[in-house]
């Protein structure tokens, strides 16, 4: 059998095969063919959504062209395209997305399946974006679906996990290309709170990131502007490196080594392209757990996590992130409801103790109605899945009608989906 991990190294698959199509006739033969049937992007998933003990397939060779539509305001992509290939691939043609995360590894497929996000108050998630599927279903046809063909199967598939068939390309939509400026600084940390809710009215992207042991946070801000080349910062990967193998071999040094890394946070500006604004190298490795959580809780949410961290002297050496995102309407969309939501990230350096830790964290941060990001570390169950999604059991309807057989799931969609079954 072959051996498949994700990018943290948590997670390994043991498929019966790895595919790889270079075209959509071979990925509607491979689909057609199999008993069930998972895809694997870049792997930065932390949750178990790519296990299988069948097909695994990956979409990195299905290289078609990024289509710009006529008027400008759409592309079609590839769906196993990276988002750092396409917002290049955009630019060169005057063009950007309207938003993107902080990591542009992921395929376009992957963050699309999971409400992947970036942050802003008026901005939503990837998957707000999506305004056609080009899918292959479980018999091996093919049906494109948008807002008015087959609009049911487009609504469930805008978050999918995957479930529902093999995307083999997206329309997005696109914006005339911009630069962003970058501000980054750091302040007391309830300053900043107290000033949040401004903060994020005044500013497009505001986020903080919250060393729990320290009591500064540091804040980046970022806003368009009219020029800019500037190059990325000096990287201090290495010294991130070393401060987490340091508290690897002595976890009781995470506290004084992230107050120290506060205080060398110096302030920084830079002006560039808004695709190379967005996203920030991450080559050390994690485990991460993000909870979306109510808007008007998350600063006293966030107060809480920090607290129970110290209570319990967690030997965390990862900061929180915290940031703001839209509502939608998206029925598995952890931004739905309407409102925009506060989201919060735990992370914990991989080769360190991380399950513990989670464990006492996901109560605080799931306390006031919050959502787990569905790539990243949550305990879910089905009921869970039925309470905080009001429309789940219609996405539940809509999966089985195209997959009767659930040849598309796997165990843990099959645990966290089991009413569609």
């Amino acid at each position: 059998m072959a051996a498949w991990r994700n990018w943290s190294g948590s997670v390994l698959s043991h498929p019966a095969r790895i595919e790889r199509p270079s075209t959509e006739a071979d990925l509607q033969a491979l689909v057609a063919g199999a008993t069930k049937v998972r895809v694997a992007g870049t792997g930065h998933s932390f949750m178990p959504l790519c296990e299988t003990g069948d097909l695994l397939l990956c979409l990195d060779q299905m290289r078609g062209a990024v289509e710009i539509a006529a008027d400008r305001r759409s592309a079609w992509v590839p769906a196993g395209m990276a988002i750092g290939a396409l917002t290049k691939t955009l630019w060169a043609e005057g063009m950007s997305l309207a938003n993107q995360g902080d990591i542009d590894k992921q395929a376009i497929a992957g963050a699309l399946a999971t409400a992947t996000h970036g942050t802003g108050r008026t901005l939503g998630c990837l998957s707000t974006f999506a305004e056609a599927f080009r899918l292959v279903l479980a018999g091996g046809e093919v049906v494109e679906c948008d807002a008015e063909r087959h609009a049911d199967l487009f609504e469930a598939q805008r978050v999918g996990l995957g479930a529902l068939g093999v995307l083999s390309r997206v329309r997005l939509s696109v914006v005339p290309g911009f630069r962003l400026r970058e501000s980054v600084s750091h302040a007391p940390l309830e300053a900043l709170l107290d000033d949040w809710d401004a903060m994020t009215r005044r500013h497009r992207h505001v986020e903080l990131f919250v060393f729990p042991y320290a009591d500064q946070a540091i804040l980046k801000i970022l806003e368009p502007v009219d020029a800019g080349d500037d190059p990325p910062p000096d990287d201090h990967g290495e010294v991130f490196q070393l401060a987490c193998d340091i508290a690897a071999a002595a976890p009781a040094l995470a506290g004084p080594l992230q107050r120290l890394m506060t205080r060398a946070s110096g302030a920084s500006m830079r002006a560039a392209p808004a695709f190379q604004i967005f996203p920030s190298e991450r080559d050390t490795r994690f485990e991460e757990m993000e909870y979306e959580i109510p808007e008007a809780a998350g600063p006293d949410t966030l107060r809480a996590a920090i607290a129970e961290v110290r209570r319990r002297r967690l030997p965390i050496i990862f900061p929180f992130e915290f940031r703001i995102v839209a509502g939608d309407d998206l029925m598995l969309s952890p931004m739905s409801g309407g409102e925009a939501r506060a989201s919060i990230s735990f992370h914990q350096y991989a080769k360190m103790p991380w399950r513990e830790a989670f464990a006492a964290i996901e109560p605080v941060l799931a306390a006031t109605g919050g959502r787990p990001h569905w790539a990243k570390r949550h305990t879910l169950t089905a009921d869970d899945v039925l309470r905080l999604y009001p429309q789940a059991m219609r996405w539940g309807e809509i999966r089985r009608r195209h997959d009767p057989a659930a040849k598309f799931l796997n165990q843990h969609l099959e645990a966290l989906f089991s009413f569609s079954l």
